[in-house]
C-alpha cells in the first residue's frame, strides 16, 4: 500500500507540473525553484515531516525534498553552532544527496550517448 500511496503522491505532483508547463510560459527553472521553496516553506510550518511520514519516498524523490533538508540542515546547525551554523547546517544535510546526483549523473553520462 506504501508504493501506491507513494505513486501517486509523487505522480500528483508531477502532473500539476507538466500541466503547467504545458499551459504556461513558466520554465522548468521556476517549477523546479518554486518546489525547492514549498517544500522549505512546508518543513517550516512542520507540514512537509508529516507529508514523509505518509507518503515515503513518493515525497522524498522530489525536488521539494531538497527544501526541506535545506530547512532542516539550517535549523539543527543554529542548534548546534549558533548563527553561523545555519550556513554550515544548509550544506551538511543535503550534501549526501547533492554527492549522490553529481556521482550518477557522471555513471549515466558515460554509459549512455545523448540523441542528438
Amino acid at each position: 500500500m506504501m508504493y501506491l500511496k507513494a505513486f501517486i503522491f509523487s505522480g500528483l505532483i508531477c502532473l500539476i507540473c507538466q500541466v503547467i508547463l504545458d499551459n504556461t510560459k513558466v520554465t522548468p527553472g521556476h517549477i523546479t525553484s518554486t518546489l525547492t521553496v514549498i517544500g522549505a516553506i512546508l518543513s517550516f510550518l512542520g507540514i512537509y515531516g508529516k507529508i514523509v511520514d505518509c507518503f515515503g519516498a513518493g515525497a522524498t524523490i522530489l525536488i521539494s525534498n531538497f527544501g526541506h533538508m535545506l530547512y532542516e540542515g539550517a535549523i539543527t546547525g543554529f542548534e548546534e553552532c549558533g548563527a553561523l551554523g545555519i550556513f554550515t547546517g544548509m550544506l551538511s544535510n543535503p550534501g549526501i544527496s547533492l554527492v549522490s546526483v553529481i556521482v550518477f549523473s557522471f555513471i549515466f553520462t558515460i554509459l549512455f550517448k545523448a540523441k542528438d
